[in-house]
């Protein structure tokens, strides 16, 4: 029970934060410490970094972000790394704040761009920021949802290019998972964005709590802190024994029962009361697989009344699609799988059948989904139990251990606040995934947000065109990257000045009163290498004679002053010896660190001034200026940037139709998830001709990019002509993507990539506008029209 003097030292602090006390009393919970501190330094003007973790509520400063805008008659801009997370932010503002006073702007959604509050993705704020938009105006303060992002090395600079070039004006408020550096992000925000508060919290509102399942037997991880439960290595020794033992003796342990089915895993959750589950499987293929096992198995997880709720929400969610189109995206399968109260998502589903499955499993409808990791990437889908099958994923090149950081994120969804009281972390042993892997990561708490920033071409011309080149190499020096490299640097210039510092002690020591012995101790370290590089020729074998003759003359000149050098007769000379050869050692490894310290200073305005010779060569820039290229490549987003805009300078899509033009273009957009080498099929001879000529720029390009020592053009993938083209010329969606290993939500995801990019060229080229419209027209049907706004 709190004393008269800590209510009135608490009445006293609400009184000097009276938006802080309003926005708190809408809610029917209270607020933790984090967030009440959060949300004064929010209404005392103050730029905001908050680290949490996932489900402590971070949110909530965002929300009151927007709060203390509307109440100062400000704008506030809302951005998300993803335009699923947009969408759900947009939806609970409208209930929030009321639909009037919020839009949505996601690249191919606009509702409301007006309006108070706008609710956005990132890159959709960049390109504002280049093209000075309107929108800005009377902007108050921006939230940067998810900031962590920033370290995603194929979209992370975004975030840097908003932060280092919003208005001195805007007071930026992020938000973070926890990351073990958030000092030194708040310190870095600090020098850009002016006065910025870090709140850092630890704590779970839930707490979580970490298991091992083991055959049927699933068992506390820790018997107390970082201590790894002794009952679960004994297990974990029989297992092994019995796993390793000849297949006709491994008995009751062998490899079907030592681990338990999905269906298994499932219904064991259930009759311990820990679902609704999310069962995170690093595959998409895996995650249909795991739903096709549970129905196979019979599991069933709901009752009649929730059965009949499911079928009204799945209708709902899918009323607007084609019935030939349900056919092809598999929804009675579907639809029979969530009855039984379970499901899949992932990135390939149609965004309407994840949107469905989101409602349902937070609604308490669906019990059981199996998810990939994106489902972890802040979208609000918290679970009692969450499953780890493996601790591995393909990360597109290879098989990679996860790192704590992203088993935190995982784990993180379980725990429901306001409903559980506890969360619990389920992962599933195996010979592979043992419980000193698993507590490693439970208990790392180290977890650093680095930098991938990196000018493009696009950047860097934006950039170029609104402040010239000498002040935009000016801003890149203030990126986080820099800022990152400078303090490694620090570092590096300490660790020199010690070397210098102690080689300089040992030189000292070195001294000989016959004469140099620095002189001496070199032409001693002289002859050793000598000595090594031609035994290490000999050996091989690969030296000539005149050569060899050469070196060992050499040697022998040497050896002759080394014993004629005043210094050898010293009677300390091997002492001496000892002390010039630590100098030496010293002062090798401090020319490496000089050579490191180099390569990182300045590293970014280097990159860029790298960039600008490319440009220049091209004839994009000249001097300060963009020339009249150097505009089109302005306006130009996509990752091809530079490849996308020489193709339209030379003329690649001019004389094709809208159906020629799109499927061409569709080669900078597309990446094809199998590896495997074969001819792509060319839907006409028009499109081919052009490709070819796409193709040949590319080896251009790469060239010049090689003289320059740049590398950010991606090699043109021509995989999705061939589906684009039929599609824009009007053929179902089940004949377009027959024969392909493409499911329907990659389809859909390509197709509005592919508008994205139409609307981009017909907006850099006004002679294109006409052919890019008709382009984006036939490709915005069918399912692709229902489904545009949500991915």
């Amino acid at each position: 029970m709190t004393t008269p003097a800590e209510q009135y030292a608490a009445a006293k602090k609400r009184g000097t934060h009276p938006l802080t006390t309003q926005f708190i009393e809408q809610f029917d919970f209270g607020f933790d410490e984090f967030q009440i501190t959060a949300c004064q330094a929010v209404e005392d003007g103050k730029g905001v970094l908050v680290a949490a973790p996932t489900g402590a509520g971070k949110t909530v400063v965002g929300e009151f972000a927007a709060f203390s805008s509307l109440a100062r008659g400000k704008k506030c801009f809302y951005t998300t790394p993803i335009k699923a997370l947009s969408n759900q932010k947009f939806a609970e503002f409208q209930e929030r704040f009321g639909e009037h006073r919020v839009g949505l702007l996601t690249g191919d959604t606009n509702i409301n761009s007006e309006a108070d509050i706008l609710v956005m993705t990132t890159e959709v704020l960049r390109n504002m920021l280049y093209a000075n938009s309107s929108t800005l105006t009377n902007l108050g303060s921006v939230v940067m949802d998810e900031v962590h992002y920033l370290a995603d090395k194929f979209r992370g600079a975004v975030w840097e290019e908003v932060l280092i070039h919003l208005m001195e004006s805007v007071q930026v408020i992020s938000l973070s998972a926890t990351v073990s550096n958030a000092e030194e992000f708040g310190e870095w925000l600090g020098e850009i964005r002016g006065a910025t508060e870090v709140i850092v919290s630890e704590i779970r509102p839930i707490p979580l709590y970490q298991h091992v399942l083991i055959g049927d037997r699933m068992i506390d991880l820790f018997n107390e802190p970082g201590r790894i439960n002794p009952e679960i290595l004994g297990l974990e020794r029989e297992a092994l024994r019995r796993t390793k033992a000849p297949r006709g003796r491994r008995d009751r342990f062998n490899d079907s029962e030592s681990r338990l089915s999905r269906a298994e895993i499932i219904e064991k959750l259930q009759r311990e009361n820990l679902l609704p589950a999310i069962t995170f499987i690093f595959s998409r293929v895996g995650c249909d697989a795991a739903v096709k096992q549970c129905l196979n198995e019979g599991v069933k997880l709901t009752t009649t009344e929730e059965r009949i709720e499911i079928v009204a929400t799945a209708q709902r969610y899918t009323q607007n699609l084609a019935e030939e189109d349900l056919e092809v995206l598999g929804y009675r399968d579907w639809l029979t799988a969530l009855e039984r109260g379970i499901a899949a998502h992932h990135a390939g589903m149609l965004p309407s059948f994840k949107g469905a499955v989101e409602d349902l499993f937070k609604r308490g409808l669906v019990k059981a989904v199996f998810a990939t990791e994106t489902l972890a990437l802040g979208i609000n889908m918290p679970a009692r139990t969450v499953v780890l099958e493996k601790l591995t994923k393909w990360n597109g090149e290879a098989h990679v251990s996860i790192t704590p950081g992203e088993y935190t994120q995982l784990t993180g969804r379980a725990g429901r606040r306001g409903i559980d009281i506890e969360g619990n972390a389920v992962v599933q042993w195996s010979p592979t995934v043992d419980s000193a892997t698993a507590a490693g990561l439970a208990s790392t708490r180290t977890y650093p947000l680095r930098s991938s920033f990196t000018p493009t071409y696009n950047m860097s011309i934006n950039l170029i065109a609104r402040f010239g080149r000498e002040r935009a190499r000016g801003s890149l020096e203030s990126s986080f990257a820099q800022f990152q490299a400078d303090r490694a640097v620090i570092g590096l210039v300490r660790q020199i000045r010690k070397n210098d510092s102690a080689a300089a002690e040992q030189d000292e020591s070195a001294q000989c009163h016959l004469g140099n012995f620095t002189e001496y101790a070199r032409t001693r370290i002289d002859i050793k290498e000598l000595e090594r590089l031609l035994s290490k020729r000999d050996g091989r074998r690969t030296f000539d004679q005149r050569q060899r003759v050469k070196m060992e003359n050499e040697l022998d000149s040497m050896r002759r002053a080394l014993r004629a050098h005043p210094c050898h007769s010293c009677n300390d000379r091997e002492t001496h010896a000892r002390f010039a050869e630590r100098a030496d050692r010293l002062n090798r490894e401090s020319e490496g660190l000089r050579s490191r310290v180099e390569n990182r200073t300045h590293v970014i305005a280097k990159t860029f001034d790298r960039i600008c010779n490319v440009l220049t060569h091209l004839g994009y820039i000249e001097g300060e200026k963009p020339l009249a290229q150097g505009k089109i490549l302005a306006k130009i987003y996509a990752e091809s940037d530079l490849l996308l805009t020489e193709s339209i300078r030379r003329g690649v899509f001019e004389n094709l139709t809208p159906v020629e033009l799109l499927s061409v273009a569709s080669a900078m957009i597309y990446e094809s998830r199998s590896v495997e080498n074969y001819a792509p099929k060319m839907p006409h001879q028009n499109v081919a001709n052009a490709l070819a000529v796409v193709a040949k720029i590319w080896v251009e390009l790469e060239d010049i990019e090689n003289e320059f020592d740049v590398k950010t053009q991606r090699e043109p993938d021509f995989g999705f002509c061939y589906a684009a083209y039929r599609w824009a010329n009007g053929h179902s969606l089940s004949s377009v993507i027959k024969g392909t290993d493409m499911t329907v939500g990659d389809f859909v995801r390509c197709i509005k990539q592919l508008i994205d990019l139409l609307t981009q060229i017909g907006g850099a080229a006004e002679n294109l506008r006409p052919v890019c419209k008709e382009g984006v027209k036939r490709l915005d049907r069918g399912v692709v029209s229902y489904m545009l706004g949500e991915l």
